[in-house]
């Protein structure tokens, strides 16, 4: 897959030209050079875009052509071959691992004679984690790097033929630049928790209602009940936690989907390249480790993604996923928790809506045109959610609550 040449007139230093290439694997873009873009030193360190992660997914046969997604990562050099942008980038068979659902306009268009797979996607696979997409240095060419390279995207899609491009839980400075592009946008929402320089997990619970905070209050004696609970870190992290953690992955994997997306290898290499960054919270019924979850680490967030139990207990999902999460961004300073996907049940247990986004490059009018028209719709019944949403926030203070949304 390749693009034209941009000649980007629009830089500080003068015109310039741009060139895109893509790699198949991410093993053949230098982890220092993925990293040197993914994470650089002035910004928040995000966990989900790092070389180790990423590639973890494809080395593991998670993330391959073989599962449906074929990396076709997008590389922007200038003329002397230096690397000023990158971006994670597949090739799409099908829309699962996604959690963003567009069967519907699959299907519609599928019926009006069109195929709207394969499609070019750019995500993290299996990861609903906002983040950069356009992994670019931080300096004064930041802007024109990214113009060209949503530029480059439109060429290669129209080039290629496809029905859309999609990019999944973008956010700042990429989501302005899509918008700006005439990418269509479509809203969605999570819960999140906000850290409000607590120092301990009874300050957060002063900031709600008297009946909610007797809830979650009862709630995690009934969960912690006749069981030891720990978190996990760095070193701490053995294999055998792992092997524990990956049956409760698989068991609630298999009831949800049918087939886990992860296998058990994908685990310990992410233990061993970032165990710094994992926080393991096991729950212990005796000897029988019976429920598990998985977080990661970054500079501002700490971000659930993987749970699993092999009981059920009362409210064990809401102590190991969320009040467990809380404790350990609280006790870490972290200003954060984004609990995954979904779930409006987190309201009432201090987490907050905020909106996520995907932006979409479609290539026939009258299918922009009609997924435009949806999309209008959508996102005024999301408006009137929000507005229900606001009004049975669980915190005692009304300033506090609209301030979150």
């Amino acid at each position: 897959m390749m693009a034209p040449m941009i000649d980007d007139g629009t830089s500080p230093f003068g015109s310039f030209e741009l060139k895109f290439s893509s790699m198949d694997k991410l093993a053949d873009i230098a982890r220092a050079d993925w990293d040197r873009l993914a994470n650089p030193p002035e910004r928040a360190f995000d966990p989900f875009v790092s070389w180790d992660f990423v590639q973890a997914l494809e080395e593991c046969g998670c993330a391959t052509t073989s599962t449906g997604w074929s990396g076709r990562h997008l590389v922007c050099l200038d003329s002397n071959d230096q690397i000023l942008g990158l971006m994670p980038l597949w090739l799409k068979s099908h829309s699962q691992g996604e959690y963003i659902f567009d069967h519907n306009f699959a299907e519609a268009w599928h019926r009006a004679g069109g195929y709207w797979y394969p499609k070019l996607i750019s995500a993290v696979p299996f990861t609903p984690v906002a983040g950069r997409r356009f992994l670019i240095a931080p300096n004064e060419t930041q802007a024109q790097v990214r113009g060209a390279m949503i530029r480059a995207l439109e060429e290669i899609g129209q080039q290629s033929g496809l029905a859309t491009i999609q990019i999944n839980f973008p956010k700042d400075e990429d989501l302005i630049a899509l918008e700006t592009a005439g990418w269509l946008l479509r809203e969605d929402r999570q819960f999140h928790f906000f850290n409000r320089n607590y120092s301990s997990f009874d300050d957060f619970l002063a900031e709600l209602s008297s009946d909610k905070r007797k809830n979650l209050r009862k709630e995690r004696a009934k969960a912690q009940e006749g069981l030891t609970i720990v978190r996990l870190t760095g070193d701490q992290i053995q294999e055998e936690h792992l092997d524990h953690f990956f049956a409760c992955y698989q068991d609630t994997g298999e009831r949800k989907w049918g087939n886990p997306y992860l296998n058990r290898r994908f685990f310990s290499l992410l233990a061993e390249r970032m165990a710094d960054k994992m926080v393991l919270i096991m729950a212990q019924d005796g000897d029988r480790w019976i429920a598990s979850a998985l977080n990661f680490l970054g500079s501002e967030a700490i971000y659930g993604r993987w749970w699993g139990r092999l009981e059920d207990r009362p409210f064990l999902h809401f102590e190991l996923c969320y009040y467990q999460a809380i404790d350990e961004a609280i006790a870490r300073g972290l200003t954060r928790v984004e609990a995954g996907a979904q779930g409006g049940h987190k309201l009432a247990r201090g987490y907050v809506p905020v909106s996520t986004w995907q932006a979409s490059w479609i290539s026939d009018p009258l299918l922009r045109a009609a997924v435009s028209d949806y999309l209008t719709r959508e996102r005024a019944a999301i408006a009137d959610d929000s507005q229900w949403l606001a009004e049975r926030m669980p915190f005692r203070h009304n300033v506090h609550q609209m301030d979150m949304i």
